[in-house]
């Protein structure tokens, strides 16, 4: 396989992780996860809820962080810390697919990974989000954009990077083409056909 780690980067509810378990799938490699979740609050200490959601919340700000520096780091930090120490020893294990955490990012170093993005246009992530994750809002529009800002600014943090930006990644992706487009696509790049 010429591209043996794929990284998934995704919108919420773009169907980036029915993409990336698919593509686990067909190539019959490990997914990390939901399992790099729970790994990442074994190295960390953190609760795996705390893991979960901290590409969400909301990073401190810098005379906080200059504040804690001097004592301590930040537990967003501390976090990202593990993650990275956990993404890295995954990647060294063998083939794998690596969903979010800024994973494209901390292996950027290599030159066995595919970089990928999924998005879709909002009225589809809507409809994802409503009818299959089941997930209950008032206002689907402003929840999404929400989440956005949030992953946007906590990749943006801690890569220097701008979240989303096909310069960051080897393919990006539009799953209003079909989902299982997507990961034929992707297989097909992953084994360098």
């Amino acid at each position: 396989m010429k591209y043996p780690i794929i990284t998934i980067g995704r919108q919420h509810g773009s169907g980036g992780r029915t993409v990336a378990e698919q593509v686990a799938k067909a190539l019959d490699i490990p997914l990390y996860d939901k399992l790099l979740i729970q790994l990442i609050a074994k190295e960390s200490g953190f609760a795996e809820e705390y893991v979960k959601d901290t590409d969400m919340r909301k990073i401190q700000s810098f005379f906080y962080g200059m504040y804690i520096d001097s004592r301590n780091l930040p537990l967003e930090d501390q976090l990202y810390i593990a993650q990275s120490k956990v993404i890295k020893e995954v990647s060294e294990k063998g083939p794998c697919v690596i969903v979010g955490r800024c994973a494209d990012y901390v292996l950027r170093e290599r030159n066995d990974v595919l970089n990928v993005f999924i998005h879709a246009p909002l009225d589809q992530r809507i409809e994802r989000v409503r009818d299959t994750y089941h997930e209950i809002e008032k206002d689907y529009t402003k929840y999404l954009k929400k989440l956005d800002k949030q992953r946007s600014n906590y990749y943006n943090h801690y890569t220097g990077r701008k979240w989303g930006t096909s310069d960051n990644y080897d393919l990006v992706y539009s799953t209003d083409l079909g989902v299982e487009s997507v990961v034929k696509s992707i297989v097909y790049f992953a084994k360098g056909e």
